[in-house]
């Protein structure tokens, strides 16, 4: 009774300090801030909270938390609009988004799906700081509760919506799940440092490649070439005059859906490591598997923007649970967040809930507040930034390779990201091409790291336990949460499959010749062969087990894959091509000079350095791709330069150099 009162009180207290005006006014600073952040592909909330963290040293406590917490609440709700309009994930939290956002933008309905999206963003943003309120002082017997089996459990229940997401041929999502994971292992092992996948001799891949990079090149980039190829609009036109009420009712009308996907948001969110990152795909997966007809799913279903969109935001709310309760980030911004908190004199852990519990529930409420703010914001602007679509797409695509090659290059400050970039973006064009499905791939990636970690540690831990006594060992495995998160991921594997023919292709996908899918197919194989032959070399047995089991998971796939592809008649959606005649009519532009562009941007780059890369890629792109008058072509190119300098100056970053740079010393921003 007595720890109530104390509650209620400090709840009272914070909410005297969330609406004095100054706080008000640093809260509101921060969801302006995060506004314009995340509306750029790639940065999300690291990239922000990085930004303000020098110029909060100093401030009032309050007064930093506030323009913090506005920042971070925000950004999940503002990198809606390039995954909607652009087809680009705006952060890790937003890439289940773009399967349906981007193709009811391309229909003319971008209002609808971002008004959705944000009244969605807006509930589950609210329901997670309810909850987290209620569940401050019950956290902690809770979050201990999951220990290694348990994390372990819940990364298996992720890797099971791939059997929702794998396509309408399972085995490819099953391939293209174990090709994810195989990329995602590339790098320095996480148990014993062992560098795998040739990553002794290239230094850059010892690190891995970043989500950034892959995020971007697995689905930003199939999505602007196959745009560029058509050579017009997003959208024929913009349905804007009713949309965001037509938008709002659709949430109203899957209201309980969305409650679900903000229950699991606050779940997935409270276990550190998952975070945004899963979080989004086991929403759609759950949201995908719960409807029953399921045609539209990746044509632009509103649903599929719905489930996601209130389950990234709630995540935020469970977020703070380890972070504040236990000091423990639960993702890369709740580190950064963490930092920032100790600046202002405060120890995130167990402390704050028995000696600053005001300023606890400050954060927790400001977080909603500024979901609040943050939306009506972002509905405010959204039927004129919708309007984007209804430019001619020639027009936009440079300044996309401009901001996807910018973002990928902040991973590492290194040129290789961009050369990375490339090669993920020619991956990820070959996905779509052939129906390999580019969701499970990327969960496969997400997840790679986690399946590994707690696999090894889980395994130590269990071996010595069963070497005390097998009932020692059977109780630390087989907990209660184990079986029912186990029984879970059961039933959703057996669901999934079951309901994979109902799902359809992205886009106007036809079956053409065997050639080019077998060949596809030998190239994946023969990728995992080598990931296998090169795992079968590594002597720790710790850092060769999970490479060298889904090298083989991949192998036995392509193998299957090839002998149905062998006895199947041309036509069946194993042959699935989208370079194949539709109606018997071929595509009109070629896929490589729309990717070539691409490619001579990185070139060009290595060659002379971003900046002047950028001036000629802007010059040439506009003069011989989009044909527009040498005025409106200085016009744009000035504009596209200015943008990037304000960017790079705001962020305190480089450009990538090149071979120019290193021989010939240069004033910024030339150098």
């Amino acid at each position: 009774m007595e720890s109530v009162i104390t509650a209620w009180g400090a709840l009272g207290a914070a909410f005297d300090l969330i609406f004095h005006p100054t706080q008000l006014a640093y809260l509101a600073g921060g969801v302006l801030l995060g506004l314009s952040v995340g509306v750029f592909p790639g940065l999300g909330g690291i990239a922000g909270l990085s930004l303000v963290l020098p110029f909060i040293y100093g401030m009032d406590p309050i007064s930093g938390l506030a323009l913090m917490v506005g920042l971070v609440a925000v950004i999940p709700t503002s990198d809606t609009f390039s995954s909607v309009l652009m087809g680009i994930p705006g952060s890790s939290a937003s890439q289940a988004t773009v399967l349906d956002g981007f193709p009811l933008a391309k229909k003319g309905q971008a209002a609808r799906a971002l008004s959705a999206a944000f009244t969605a963003s807006l509930f589950g943003g609210l329901f997670g700081a309810l909850v987290l309120t209620a569940f401050v002082l019950i956290a902690r017997p809770v979050v201990l509760a999951f220990g290694l089996p348990e994390m372990l459990m819940v990364t298996i229940l992720g890797l099971s919506m791939v059997a929702i997401l794998a396509g309408r041929v399972p085995v490819k999502g099953l391939a293209s799940a174990a090709l994810g994971i195989l990329v995602g292992t590339i790098g320095a092992a996480s148990a014993g440092g062992s560098a795998r996948m040739s990553s002794y001799e290239y230094p850059y891949l010892y690190d891995g490649l970043k989500l950034v990079i892959v995020g971007l090149g697995i689905f930003a980039i199939p999505e602007i070439v196959a745009l560029l190829r058509q050579g017009t609009a997003i959208a024929g036109e913009a349905k804007l005059g009713a949309g965001w009420r037509v938008g709002v009712s659709d949430w109203w009308k899957n209201r309980w859906l969305s409650i679900r996907c903000s229950s699991i948001g606050v779940l997935v969110g409270v276990i550190p490591g998952l975070g945004g990152s899963v979080v989004d795909w086991i929403a759609y997966g759950h949201t995908v598997q719960t409807t029953k007809d399921k045609s539209q799913f990746g044509k632009g279903d509103i649903r599929g923007v719905i489930g996601p969109e209130s389950s990234n935001n709630a995540k935020e709310g469970g977020g703070l649970v380890p972070t504040l309760l236990f000091g423990i980030p639960g993702s890369g911004s709740m580190a950064i967040f963490i930092g920032g908190m100790a600046l202002l004199g405060y120890e995130a852990g167990p402390r704050m809930i028995t000696e600053n519990l005001d300023v606890t529930y400050t954060m927790v409420w400001s977080l909603a507040f500024a979901n609040v703010l943050g939306t009506v914001l972002c509905i405010a602007l959204s039927p004129w930034i919708a309007q984007l679509t209804t430019i001619r797409f020639v027009l936009l695509a440079p300044f996309l390779f401009m901001m996807i090659c910018f973002a990928a290059f902040q991973s590492g400050q290194e040129l290789a990201d961009l050369v990375a970039l490339l090669g993920v973006g020619l991956l990820g064009v070959f996905l779509k091409r052939f129906e390999w499905s580019r969701p499970a791939f990327l969960i496969g990636f997400v997840l790679s790291n986690q399946v590994e970690v707690y696999v090894n540690q889980a395994y130590q831990i269990a071996s010595h336990r069963f070497s005390s006594s097998l009932a020692e060992g059977m109780g630390y495995i087989f907990t209660p949460i184990v079986l029912v998160i186990g029984a879970v991921t059961v039933l959703s594997v057996y669901f999934g499959l079951r309901q994979t023919q109902a799902l359809m292709p992205e886009g106007d996908v036809a079956s053409g010749a065997k050639r080019a899918p077998a060949i596809f197919t030998l190239v994946v194989m023969g990728y995992a062969a080598f990931a296998l032959f090169d795992a079968w070399g590594i002597k720790r047995t710790t850092d060769m087990v999970i490479p060298a089991v889904f090298a083989i998971v991949a192998i036995v796939s392509c193998i299957y894959l090839l002998i149905k592809m062998r006895f199947k008649p041309e036509g069946h959606p194993l042959f699935a091509d989208s370079e194949a005649p539709i109606n018997g009519t071929p595509p009109a532009v070629s896929l490589w000079p729309s990717l070539a562009w691409l490619v001579g941007l990185v070139a060009l780059t290595a060659l002379f350095g971003f900046f002047i890369a950028l001036a000629l890629f802007f010059v040439i792109f506009f003069r011989y791709r989009a044909q527009i008058s040498w005025r409106f072509n200085l016009l744009l190119t000035s504009c596209g330069l200015a943008f990037m300098l304000g960017m790079v100056h705001m962020l305190n970053r480089d450009f990538p150099p090149g071979l120019l740079q290193s021989v010939v010393s240069l004033p910024w921003p030339l150098n």
